[in-house]
Protein backbone atom coordinates (compact mmCIF):
# COMPACT_ATOMS: atom_id res chain seq x y z
CA UNK A 1 0.00 0.00 0.00
CA UNK A 2 1.26 3.49 -0.73
CA UNK A 3 1.99 6.07 1.95
CA UNK A 4 -1.04 8.21 1.15
CA UNK A 5 -3.33 5.21 1.60
CA UNK A 6 -1.73 4.47 4.97
CA UNK A 7 -2.26 8.09 5.98
CA UNK A 8 -5.97 7.87 5.08
CA UNK A 9 -6.31 4.65 7.09
CA UNK A 10 -4.60 6.29 10.08
CA UNK A 11 -6.93 9.31 9.82
CA UNK A 12 -10.00 7.04 9.77
CA UNK A 13 -8.58 5.04 12.68
CA UNK A 14 -8.11 8.29 14.62
CA UNK A 15 -11.74 9.24 14.03
CA UNK A 16 -12.87 5.76 15.10
CA UNK A 17 -10.76 5.75 18.27
CA UNK A 18 -11.70 9.27 19.37
CA UNK A 19 -15.38 8.86 18.50
CA UNK A 20 -15.37 12.36 17.00
CA UNK A 21 -16.74 11.89 13.49
CA UNK A 22 -16.21 15.32 12.03
CA UNK A 23 -14.11 17.08 9.42
CA UNK A 24 -11.91 18.56 12.15
CA UNK A 25 -11.39 15.09 13.65
CA UNK A 26 -10.50 13.67 10.24
CA UNK A 27 -8.04 16.48 9.53
CA UNK A 28 -6.49 16.05 12.97
CA UNK A 29 -6.13 12.33 12.34
CA UNK A 30 -4.60 13.02 8.95
CA UNK A 31 -2.02 15.40 10.44
CA UNK A 32 -1.17 13.03 13.29
CA UNK A 33 -0.97 10.12 10.83
CA UNK A 34 1.32 12.17 8.59
CA UNK A 35 3.60 12.85 11.55
CA UNK A 36 3.61 9.19 12.57
CA UNK A 37 4.42 8.06 9.05
CA UNK A 38 7.17 10.65 8.80
CA UNK A 39 8.69 9.34 12.04
CA UNK A 40 8.66 5.71 10.90
CA UNK A 41 9.84 6.53 7.38
CA UNK A 42 13.12 4.58 7.82
CA UNK A 43 11.05 1.47 8.60
CA UNK A 44 8.58 1.70 5.71
CA UNK A 45 11.04 3.00 3.11
CA UNK A 46 11.54 6.35 1.50
CA UNK A 47 8.67 7.90 -0.38
CA UNK A 48 8.07 11.07 -2.41
CA UNK A 49 4.82 11.47 -0.47
CA UNK A 50 6.31 13.74 2.21
CA UNK A 51 7.96 16.03 -0.34
CA UNK A 52 4.78 16.20 -2.42
CA UNK A 53 2.55 17.04 0.56
CA UNK A 54 4.92 19.90 1.36
CA UNK A 55 4.82 20.99 -2.29
CA UNK A 56 0.97 20.97 -2.28
CA UNK A 57 0.88 23.04 0.90
CA UNK A 58 3.32 25.51 -0.65
CA UNK A 59 1.21 25.63 -3.84
CA UNK A 60 -1.97 26.43 -1.92
CA UNK A 61 -0.32 29.09 0.27
CA UNK A 62 1.55 30.77 -2.58
CA UNK A 63 -1.52 30.76 -4.84
CA UNK A 64 -3.53 32.50 -2.14
CA UNK A 65 -0.72 35.03 -1.71
CA UNK A 66 -0.70 35.68 -5.49
CA UNK A 67 -4.50 35.91 -5.44
CA UNK A 68 -4.46 38.60 -2.74
CA UNK A 69 -1.62 40.62 -4.31
CA UNK A 70 -3.12 40.57 -7.81
CA UNK A 71 -6.60 41.34 -6.49
CA UNK A 72 -5.24 44.41 -4.73
CA UNK A 73 -3.37 45.51 -7.87
CA UNK A 74 -6.48 45.18 -10.05
CA UNK A 75 -8.69 46.90 -7.45
CA UNK A 76 -6.18 49.74 -7.11
CA UNK A 77 -6.10 50.19 -10.88
CA UNK A 78 -9.89 50.25 -11.09
CA UNK A 79 -10.43 52.61 -8.16
CA UNK A 80 -7.78 55.19 -9.02
CA UNK A 81 -8.17 57.73 -11.82
CA UNK A 82 -4.81 56.84 -13.41
CA UNK A 83 -4.94 53.47 -15.16
CA UNK A 84 -1.72 51.46 -15.20
CA UNK A 85 -3.14 48.61 -17.29
CA UNK A 86 -1.11 47.79 -20.40
CA UNK A 87 -2.78 44.59 -21.63
CA UNK A 88 -0.95 42.19 -23.91
CA UNK A 89 -0.92 38.58 -25.00
CA UNK A 90 2.27 36.79 -23.98
CA UNK A 91 3.63 33.41 -25.06
CA UNK A 92 4.91 31.41 -22.10
CA UNK A 93 6.95 28.26 -22.81
CA UNK A 94 5.76 25.34 -20.67
CA UNK A 95 8.01 22.98 -18.74
CA UNK A 96 5.08 21.12 -17.17
CA UNK A 97 4.51 17.84 -19.03
CA UNK A 98 1.41 16.09 -17.69
CA UNK A 99 -2.17 16.92 -18.66
CA UNK A 100 -2.98 17.41 -14.97
CA UNK A 101 -0.10 19.84 -14.56
CA UNK A 102 -1.03 21.84 -17.66
CA UNK A 103 -4.67 21.97 -16.54
CA UNK A 104 -3.68 23.15 -13.05
CA UNK A 105 -1.27 25.82 -14.35
CA UNK A 106 -3.80 27.22 -16.81
CA UNK A 107 -6.60 27.26 -14.24
CA UNK A 108 -4.48 28.90 -11.54
CA UNK A 109 -3.38 31.57 -14.00
CA UNK A 110 -7.00 32.18 -15.04
CA UNK A 111 -8.16 32.35 -11.41
CA UNK A 112 -5.60 35.06 -10.63
CA UNK A 113 -7.02 38.54 -11.33
CA UNK A 114 -5.19 40.34 -14.11
CA UNK A 115 -4.21 37.20 -16.04
CA UNK A 116 -6.12 34.81 -18.25
CA UNK A 117 -4.98 31.62 -19.98
CA UNK A 118 -6.10 31.75 -23.59
CA UNK A 119 -4.75 28.65 -25.31
CA UNK A 120 -2.20 25.85 -25.18
CA UNK A 121 -0.35 25.05 -28.39
CA UNK A 122 -0.93 21.72 -30.16
CA UNK A 123 2.48 20.43 -29.05
CA UNK A 124 1.65 21.47 -25.44
CA UNK A 125 4.86 23.48 -25.14
CA UNK A 126 3.49 27.04 -25.24
CA UNK A 127 0.75 28.79 -23.30
CA UNK A 128 -0.87 32.02 -24.47
CA UNK A 129 -1.63 34.32 -21.53
CA UNK A 130 -3.47 37.62 -21.53
CA UNK A 131 -1.90 39.88 -18.90
CA UNK A 132 -3.52 43.08 -17.70
CA UNK A 133 -0.24 44.67 -16.55
CA UNK A 134 2.18 43.68 -19.31
CA UNK A 135 4.79 46.41 -19.18
CA UNK A 136 7.64 43.87 -19.17
CA UNK A 137 6.83 40.65 -21.03
CA UNK A 138 9.99 38.87 -19.87
CA UNK A 139 9.29 39.69 -16.22
CA UNK A 140 5.75 38.28 -16.49
CA UNK A 141 7.03 35.18 -18.28
CA UNK A 142 9.69 34.66 -15.58
CA UNK A 143 7.18 35.29 -12.80
CA UNK A 144 4.77 32.66 -14.15
CA UNK A 145 7.51 30.10 -14.80
CA UNK A 146 9.32 30.58 -11.48
CA UNK A 147 6.05 30.89 -9.59
CA UNK A 148 2.93 28.97 -10.48
CA UNK A 149 4.45 26.61 -13.01
CA UNK A 150 7.32 25.61 -10.69
CA UNK A 151 4.92 25.08 -7.76
CA UNK A 152 2.65 22.91 -9.92
CA UNK A 153 5.57 20.84 -11.23
CA UNK A 154 6.75 20.23 -7.67
CA UNK A 155 3.27 19.25 -6.49
CA UNK A 156 1.94 17.24 -9.44
CA UNK A 157 4.95 15.80 -11.19
CA UNK A 158 7.08 15.44 -8.07
CA UNK A 159 10.42 16.54 -9.53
Amino acid sequence: MNTFGLNIILAIAWVAFTGSVSLVGLITGFVIGYGALWLIQPLIGTSTYFRRVTAWIKLVIMFHYELIVSSLAVAFDILTPRHRARPAIIEVPLDVKTDTGILLVTNLISLTPGTLSLDVSEDRKTLLVHAMFADDHDAIRKSLKDGMERWVIDAVEGT
